[in-house]
């Protein structure tokens, strides 16, 4: 299979947090399987998603653009599929393509998938349990556990197969996206106590007002309906914040174990086929996840626990096993980099790197800082403020600019605009805002002037209330 392009394997689950699996040094559960990637090929860990929601990140995977650039920009943003993704460049290079799983990209015309010379996409967020399959035959209801029915759509079609051409699949996941449901086989793998993140009771002291106003506090913003169960009664503020986080991190890590246990079978299956060798695999998700982190469950800030993506690749016949690649690299190079491995040309409106060469061992930067940008203002779930920034390799910049605009659910209230820095080099668990500090004054005159040249460069507009760097 030297003569011919790689296979190219794409699984994506939803909302799985880095630090929710072992490979990265996870201390509260084990993937074997997923670990099992990293140690024949690579591990990224300086991976970052540009818009920490599952629809804007989706976008951004496919087009190669940043939410600004491709339209989507919030969860209810509409998609325009016929815009070109690394799908439509590698049909044209002679790939076979199909996508199996979470789309959440819209419904009908103009929105159903396009590129995919196969696809069989969930409706909306999908269910757990007997899913509903949209394809062009219509829509489906698959019985079964939904990580496992994806799993085996997925490998059927590529085993349908009859020509010799390289294949590129994505299997989608649901899991582990709230409302947590494991199945019968892994429920109750996690009971023993799982240990407090180190900043569970974060009081903010230092940021800005977008942290004291988000409601997605375990302690206070988790539901019976999130929980599926009611919970005991009488029990002190801090020990029902304590009952919650664990029933919480239960059902998430009993999801994560299925979601592991599914790529162990394809990896077995691409071995069966003799392809695992020739195969770009790549494990992600659509954004990490607070894990009681800061005392949060859910995404959109710009914070670690939500912009790093996990990442694992293997490649055997081209990228050696090594150490982590720790350069900056996100989900808009993500379209760039796959089309480099099968030798496609990119198309000319997509943005980012490809960072093929660091996984094949480079250690030059691909990018000096990466940018970010949150649009759904207070909206009426997490109220968490919109705000954009850079990450470079030791620090970030954040500006909370907080229009009021960006989402129709949003309270249209107005407040003044924040900045926040972080020097991730002292403070990786960001409680240590310096942005006001005078010994950080020079670096954040520097990184503010970064920002407006990445804004530049990418084509974004500040918002008006920026001050242009001096």
């Amino acid at each position: 299979m030297t003569d011919r392009p790689p296979n190219i394997l794409l699984i994506l689950s939803d909302d799985h947090a880095s630090h929710a699996i072992s490979a990265y040094g996870s201390a509260v559960t084990r993937t074997p399987h997923l670990d099992a990637i990293a140690e024949r090929g690579r591990r990224v860990d300086a991976c970052f998603c540009t818009n920490s929601v599952c629809t804007p990140s989706r976008a951004s995977i496919l087009t190669g653009q940043h939410s600004h650039r491709n339209g989507v920009t919030t969860l209810h943003s509409s998609f325009d599929a016929s815009l070109p993704t690394f799908a439509t460049q590698l049909q044209a290079a002679g790939y076979r393509t199909g996508i199996v799983g979470k789309w959440h990209l819209g419904e009908g015309e103009g929105h159903d998938p396009q590129g995919f010379d196969h696809w069989e996409v969930l409706r909306g967020q999908g269910e757990y349990v007997d899913p509903q399959l949209l394809s062009p035959d219509g829509v489906e209801i698959a019985e079964g556990y939904v990580t496992d029915v994806l799993t085996d759509r997925g490998m059927a079609w590529v085993d349908s197969l009859e020509d010799e051409e390289p294949w590129c699949l994505l299997i989608y996941h649901k899991a582990p996206h709230r409302n947590w449901q494991p199945d019968a086989a892994h429920a109750g793998l996690h009971r023993d106590p799982i240990p407090l993140p180190p900043t569970f009771h974060d009081d903010y002291a230092t940021r800005s007002s977008a942290a004291h106003m988000a409601a997605m506090r375990v302690a206070d913003h988790l539901t019976p309906h999130d929980l599926k169960v009611d919970p005991p009664a009488d029990l002190a503020p801090e020990q029902l914040a304590r009952w919650k986080y664990q029933r919480y991190m239960e059902d998430y890590l009993d999801c994560v174990a299925a979601i592991d246990d599914s790529v162990g079978r394809v990896t077995q299956w691409l071995t069966e086929r003799g392809e695992v060798d020739d195969t770009l695999l790549m494990y992600s998700s659509d954004q990490g996840f607070f894990l009681g982190d800061h005392g949060w469950f859910d995404k959109r800030f710009i914070y670690e626990e939500s912009m790093q993506m996990p990442l694992l690749v293997s490649w055997p016949r081209s990228i050696e096993p090594g150490p982590p690649v720790d350069q900056l690299v996100t989900n808009v190079d993500f379209a760039r980099t796959i089309l480099d491995a099968a030798g496609a040309e990119p198309h000319e409106d997509m943005q980012g790197l490809s960072f093929l060469p660091q996984l094949q061992g480079s250690t030059a930067p691909t990018q000096d800082a990466v940018y970010y940008r949150y649009y759904e203002n207070d909206d009426r779930e997490s109220h968490v403020l919109a705000h954009y920034g850079i990450r470079t390799d030791r620090y970030k910049l954040i500006y909370f600019y907080n229009d009021g605009q960006g989402h129709p659910g949003s309270s249209d209230r107005r407040f003044i605009p924040e900045w926040e820095l972080y020097d991730l080099r002292l403070d990786p668990r960001e409680v240590r805002n310096v942005a006001h500090d005078p010994a950080y004054a020079e670096v954040r005159r520097q990184l503010t002037r970064r920002l407006w040249e990445l804004q530049a460069e990418l084509g974004d507009e500040p918002h008006p209330d920026q001050p242009v760097p001096q």
